[in-house]
């Protein structure tokens, strides 16, 4: 993980670095007239809104993107078919009682089989034990199931901040700019104007395209404990089963 962190910051210090000279050769070069569509539009608006307040929110675009994949990729792997865990428990116990149940659980991977892993090592001390040692298991698991959330939602509400600012920021500069003509241009009111409002639309774009994410996570998060609460029903009533054979 670290190692991804790693090359996801180099990613983004060399987009960042790369947009600085595009601007700079942009800045440099003549102005000349053509018409610009999709990525050479996007491009030329994210650079008149100022690279360098830009650059920064497209890095919260970058690192909620990436917090949003790996949470995503968790999520998947933290997905088990509970109805067939549950069926190789009860053959486990079956056939080998205890401990082959918990080589099952061992050999699953999943929140749900560690719930039933840390139930079976309790299974000795009574089923009180056992659904108490359930339940703080299962706490446990659902805090590593949020784990990265609360970043995601700082870049959520990070990106319309900054780019609000980056609003006000530019209007500044428009309002000086109409304080060293000395009169109020059009054409300098608005140009400044446009260039204070794309820090806003980009924020805004940001904030929208990690909300949709952070929604999805937040069901799929929500679809995991539900299918957790309802195997650990499933499987107390087959260790109660057990029990009384």
């Amino acid at each position: 993980m670290k190692k991804f962190f790693t090359l996801l910051m180099a990613c983004v210090l060399l987009t960042v670095f790369t947009l600085g000279i595009s601007y700079s050769a942009q800045a440099q070069g003549s102005a000349q007239t053509e018409e610009v569509t999709g990525q050479e539009k996007l491009k030329k608006y994210f650079i008149d809104g100022g690279w360098q307040f830009m650059g920064i929110v497209l890095v919260c675009l970058i690192l909620g993107l990436a917090l949003c994949i790996e949470r995503i990729l968790m999520l998947n792997l933290a997905t088990t078919n509970t109805n067939k865990l549950l069926r190789n428990v009860e053959s486990a116990l079956q056939e080998g009682g205890i401990e082959r149940a918990k080589e099952v659980c061992r050999s699953t991977r999943g929140p749900v089989a560690q719930i039933f892993l840390q139930g079976l090592e309790r299974s000795d001390e009574g089923l009180d034990v056992v659904e108490k040692s359930i339940v703080s298991s299962g706490s446990v698991q659902m805090g590593k199931l949020e784990k990265g959330l609360v970043w995601i939602g700082l870049f959520i509400a990070l990106a319309p901040m900054l780019g609000f600012m980056g609003t006000v920021l530019g209007m500044i500069e428009a309002f000086d700019a109409i304080e060293v003509a000395g009169d109020i241009s059009p054409g300098l009111v608005a140009g400044g104007i446009k260039v204070a409002l794309l820090t806003t639309v980009f924020g805004l774009i940001v904030a929208v395209i990690l909300q949709i994410f952070y929604n999805y996570i937040l069901s799929k998060i929500d679809s995991i404990v539900n299918g957790m609460e309802e195997a650990s029903l499933g499987f107390m009533d087959l260790l109660s089963s057990y029990r009384k054979r």
